[in-house]
């Protein structure tokens, strides 16, 4: 019988408590790796997601909580994932910040913000982590959006943030290569937004026609894709994966 090619491997999710952050958890877990969750705010979440897993396996998953808008959090977050097994093999970077900007309206500080958590700390966690993945010819998953290509009318500053995410794959796809795979999943809509971004039923159902598959996505979608590159895409570095159901070809 063939071996499992993740058991006792270990990933780095960022925002994992939950919604799609969550299911890219349960996805890695299940394929065998042992999982650091880091959160921010939504503590019982976490928990609560770690109780899970450790149910399902004994001592294969811990939480992690950082605000990642400074370097020094950055660091010890990486530190402390490495801690748990000493070692790892996945990082998953997964948390960012979603609002609207509307352009005429656009802060320093809604620039800063965005900017820091969607791209500033992906980069300075990837950095943190690639020594301790290149040990083990590991590999970088970054979460973009489709919005990235196809920008999202009020919402500039988060498309410039996640256009960035897409060209740091590159890069470090480049800089960080060979023992280190960098590729990035881009969702459509696979989950709507929530609190004063919340969508109407009209604007969804927009969205929904304007894919080729007629339908919105699902968080697993999104959490296969990562597994795939995680796990299976022992070829491909520096790739952007859209999961999208056919948007980007409207």
């Amino acid at each position: 019988m063939q071996k499992n090619p993740l058991n006792g491997k270990v990933a780095l999710v960022t925002g994992a408590a939950r919604r799609v952050g969550a299911e890219i958890s349960r996805l890695l877990h299940d394929a065998g790796m042992n999982i650091v969750l880091h959160y921010n705010a939504s503590e019982e979440e976490a928990v609560s997601l770690c109780e899970e897993l450790n149910k399902k396996r004994h001592h294969s998953a811990m939480i992690v909580q950082a605000e990642l808008q400074g370097l020094e959090s950055q660091k010890a977050l990486v530190q402390q994932a490495h801690k748990a097994w000493n070692r790892l093999d996945a990082l998953v970077n997964n948390a960012s910040r979603f609002y609207r900007t509307s352009y005429d309206e656009v802060t320093d500080y809604a620039w800063d913000d965005l900017m820091n958590s969607n791209l500033k700390a992906p980069f300075f966690i990837s950095l943190a982590a690639a020594p301790l993945l290149a040990e083990h010819h590991g590999c970088i998953v970054n979460i973009t959006d489709i919005n990235a290509e196809r920008p999202l009318k009020e919402y500039s500053i988060y498309c410039v943030s996640k256009g960035g995410l897409i060209v740091m794959t590159k890069v470090l796809a480049k800089e960080l290569g060979p023992k280190i795979r960098v590729n990035a999943v881009s969702p459509g809509s696979v989950m709507w937004p929530e609190g004063e971004n919340k969508l109407s039923d009209e604007e969804k159902q927009s969205i929904i026609e304007h894919t080729s598959l007629r339908k919105s996505g699902d968080p697993k979608d999104i959490a296969n894709a990562v597994l795939f590159l995680v796990r299976d895409a022992e070829y491909m570095t520096g790739q952007i994966l859209n999961v999208d159901g056919g948007s980007l070809l409207f």
